[in-house]
């Protein structure tokens, strides 16, 4: 049975999470058939590039091509985003057609960037089969490709006309991408309280594939998520605690040369933000967060390198302010459920958060 979660910005667009999803149908109220592509990773689109192409063309689509760019965080470059966009042209795309980006998180910030572009603007539809782009990513219109400077640093929001998060195609997601899409849902439970993080006693059963785990887990993220990017959708504000973990995390994604994947990068990140909650705000919550990501099999702790370089990285972050001088913004938590954003934090201070975990 598939459910809709509308999210509802100024212009509301739905999240449509089931199993066995007929993606054509599922969009028929968003779009009307027409000319689209197709955008993938070669890690999936060999499993599902055919069935999505045979599905959309019995809806009337008319698929002018499958555009596939190599798996990995290097695919979110500007040389692989002008390939994409050239491709686009190439394949006969007008303005009035339709990019649909099936893969992780990677595909989906790329497509949507490319989509956000192209033409100055073409119909998007995010096809996420990964189970971090299905809680996170896909939803709440933020897409872009990382600099050589830093993560992310080109981007857009782009509201996407449909967001299609297929259960059955996580069967075909390696364990470890699917414990990093469990380190969001996490981050989430923690931020929201309440009956969110009450299921996230199914985080062992989702670990293990429960199907009914895995479905109410992402549907409690998309709400969550859905309501957040509502109040906020442009991040001036409160949107901002959806980088808890993220500050430190993304300097060690860079660190690392992307070795370590992001939910992975994110524990260790919200392992050291658990640390800076205590020290700064009061509060101990580093053994109940270390229990729940380590029961979905996320690291704790960082690998040996020289906080120097993580501080570094982290000084490139795209959400530092001007006029911060040493200052880097965290989001920290004051108890489950009562996050705080924009907590000024030291250089110092940084490093004894980063020391702590690695």
């Amino acid at each position: 049975m598939a459910e809709r979660v509308e999210v509802p910005v100024s212009t509301p667009y739905p999240v449509v999470v089931g199993e066995n999803l007929d993606t054509a149908g599922s969009i028929s109220k968003a779009l009307k058939p027409g000319a689209a592509v197709i955008l993938t990773d070669s890690n999936v689109g060999a499993r599902h590039a055919g069935s999505v192409v045979e599905n959309l063309e019995a809806g009337g689509w008319n698929v002018l091509g499958v555009i596939e760019v190599p798996a990995g965080e290097s695919s979110k470059s500007l040389r692989v985003y002008g390939d994409v966009v050239g491709r686009l042209a190439a394949s006969g795309l007008t303005r009035d057609s339709t990019l649909f980006a099936l893969g992780g998180g990677v595909v989906g910030d790329l497509g949507g960037f490319a989509a956000a572009t192209y033409m100055r603007g073409i119909s998007f539809v995010a096809l996420p089969t990964s189970l971090l782009a299905m809680v996170d990513s896909s939803v709440g219109g933020k897409v872009g490709v990382d600099l050589p400077e830093g993560k992310n640093l080109a981007g857009a929001f782009l509201r996407p006309r449909a967001v299609i998060a297929d259960l059955e195609r996580l069967d075909t997601l390696p364990d470890r991408d699917l414990s990093c899409g469990l380190a969001e849902v996490i981050k989430m439970g923690l931020l929201s309280g309440g009956a969110y993080f009450d299921d996230l006693n199914l985080i062992g059963a989702a670990r293990s594939r429960d199907p009914e785990a895995l479905r109410t887990l992402v549907l409690d993220s998309v709400r969550f998520k859905a309501d957040v990017v509502a109040g906020d959708e442009l991040e001036t504000g409160r949107r901002a605690i959806l980088n808890y973990g993220h500050t430190i995390g993304h300097a060690l994604e860079a660190v690392a040369d992307y070795a370590l994947l992001h939910g992975e990068a994110i524990s260790a990140g919200m392992s050291a933000a658990a640390h800076l909650s205590r020290e700064k705000l009061g509060m101990d919550l580093i053994e109940l967060q270390r229990d729940l990501l380590q029961s979905a099999g996320l690291p704790v702790n960082a690998p040996a390198t020289d906080p120097a370089n993580i501080l570094a990285a982290m000084g490139r972050d795209k959400k530092r302010r001007s006029g911060d001088g040493a200052a880097h913004r965290f989001v920290l938590l004051e108890d489950v459920g009562s996050p705080v954003w924009g907590v000024p934090i030291t250089d110092d201070e940084a490093r004894q958060a980063i020391g702590a975990i690695l």
